[in-house]
């Protein structure tokens, strides 16, 4: 159970001195640090982190503005923690999520974000309203007038924003989507990360494709994932999977993966049952170790 540390600053002139021996003083032996705004969630090293925390690990930073700038883009972090197992804490700030108090006090950020989000869409339709009443015609006049050029800049507006969604969620799902492809179908890929806890974007296996391929063309994915996935038997599909979830998952036992397979991923078993038990997982196992799929120790 490691403490990782992340520092920041703005620009090159700045260092993160203080930052450093703040963190090493409350026992870091990782730090990561970044040279950017933070308003760029794209930030190399902040990746990196989010990648190294492990299971029982905690995020540590000296204040919360040196992770996140917005309050929307701490709490989805705090969410990517939650999922692996992960705590998150602030020096200088009320907020330990490995603690009740901790997690009430990031749970009531969370409050304030929803209500600051519904106060501006009733101040957005109020004043919408009042601009009607006044005789206005709210929208675009270029795109009521059909103009080509407005049409084209909206449409590469809403791709752009489109990618910086992907972008900002990536790190949930696309490790698991680039582990499976193509080795295993599109649709038992979209149930693994149906199975995320907790739950990631609402995709269909339509939408999921459609999402790599952005993430492909913008150069922030694997283009082995879109190849064709083989055609594979029901039992080595089984192998696969079991093999991925004992990567990722080394704690788990026979009756956890008996229990994710059944109820979580809903896969057949050889005879076409509905429901795992452990015997039948200890021997996909042995197969997953005969294909290699699996290290035997």
């Amino acid at each position: 159970m490691a403490l990782i540390g992340y520092a920041r600053v703005s620009t090159d002139e700045q260092d993160t001195a203080a930052q450093l021996d703040a963190l090493r003083g409350q026992g870091c032996s990782v730090i990561f640090e970044d040279k950017a705004s933070g308003a760029n969630k794209e930030r190399p090293n902040l990746a990196r982190t989010l990648d190294r925390v492990g299971k029982g690990d905690t995020l540590l930073v000296v204040r919360i503005d040196r992770l996140a700038r917005s309050l929307s883009h701490l709490l989805e972090i705090v969410e990517t923690l939650r999922a692996k197992g992960a705590y998150f804490r602030s020096i200088n700030d009320p907020i330990d999520t490995s603690s009740a108090q901790g997690m009430l006090m990031t749970q009531m950020l969370g409050a304030f974000a929803e209500f600051e989000r519904a106060l501006i869409r009733e101040r957005t339709r109020a004043g919408i309203k009042a601009a009607v009443a006044r005789g206005a015609r709210p929208g675009n006049p270029k795109m009521r007038s059909r103009d080509p050029g407005a049409i084209s800049e909206i449409r590469a507006s809403h791709k752009e924003r489109h990618l910086n969604e992907l972008l900002d969620g990536r790190h949930r799902w696309l490790p698991t989507v680039e582990r499976l492809r193509p080795h295993l179908p599109w649709g038992l890929v979209l149930r693994q990360i149906q199975a995320l806890p907790p739950p990631v974007r609402s995709f269909s296996e339509r939408t999921l494709v459609k999402a790599c391929r952005t993430l492909v063309r913008a150069g922030y994915a694997d283009p082995a994932i879109l190849e064709v996935a083989p055609r594979l038997p029901a039992d080595t599909r089984a192998a696969r999977l079991v093999a991925d979830r004992l990567k990722t998952h080394p704690e788990s036992s026979l009756r956890d993966i008996a229990s994710w397979l059944s109820r979580d991923l809903r896969e057949p078993t050889p005879r076409g049952g509905l429901s795992w038990s452990p015997e039948g997982v200890r021997r996909v196992v042995s197969q997953a170790k005969a294909l290699r799929l699996i290290v035997a120790e």
